[in-house]
């Protein structure tokens, strides 16, 4: 069983996605990271993300790189958003996801464009969102349990661009597939979200 995960930053797609994971006991991968990871690379490599072929030598990175806590600062988010519009940067992650979604028994994975572009036959597709107050808050929350001195008002207006960014750019946009169930987590505490993700996943194994 293949389940497609999608969603915009801070919508709650990951932590949906590791509790779908865990409740049907398939692996789990965050495919934002492997994009974080291309980003913070590029930062570490004095290059400009903005540039195709800074992006591109940036996706040789180290394994180990994916257990950096950088990449999970908005720093690094907004140099992923900004790396991962130049179509060989999708193209060098294409292989690495894919595999990952057909091993045998199946996988979880949550991304951007999993039911559209990384595995557009999964049992289950789901589409996460939440409003951008929602969510930027969440943010702000996270960063500051973390230490991590950042405003409010800068992370909305940062996932506003991203939104945008992630939506509108020409390779596999940020969209709904046709057969995915949406899932509205704006008023949904942790508990309740995984809970109706869980009945939807199980509504469609039906």
């Amino acid at each position: 069983m293949i389940i497609a995960v999608d969603g915009p930053t801070a919508s709650g797609k990951g932590t949906i996605a590791k509790a779908l994971a865990a409740h049907f006991g398939l692996p789990h991968l965050d495919t934002g990271l492997l994009y974080r990871a291309v980003g913070r690379q590029v930062f570490l490599n004095g290059g400009n993300p903005d540039d195709p072929d800074d992006a591109l030598a940036a996706c040789s990175f180290p394994d180990s790189l994916l257990d950096d806590p950088e990449l999970r600062s908005e720093a690094s988010g907004s140099l992923a958003s900004r790396s991962s519009v130049h179509p060989a940067v999708r193209k060098a992650l294409y292989d690495r996801q894919r595999a990952f979604a057909m091993q045998p028994g199946g996988a979880v994975l949550d991304g951007r464009d999993i039911g559209t572009v990384i595995a557009p036959e999964a049992d289950a597709k789901l589409f996460v969102i939440a409003s951008v107050e929602a969510r930027a808050k969440r943010r702000w929350l996270e960063m500051q349990s973390q230490g991590r001195d950042v405003a409010l008002d800068a992370i909305e207006e940062d996932l506003r661009i991203r939104d945008a960014r992630d939506s509108g750019r020409k390779n596999a946009p940020l969209r709904a597939a046709d057969d995915a169930v949406t899932l509205d987590t704006s008023d949904m505490d942790r508990d309740q979200a995984i809970a109706a993700a869980i009945a939807l996943v199980e509504a469609r194994r039906a």
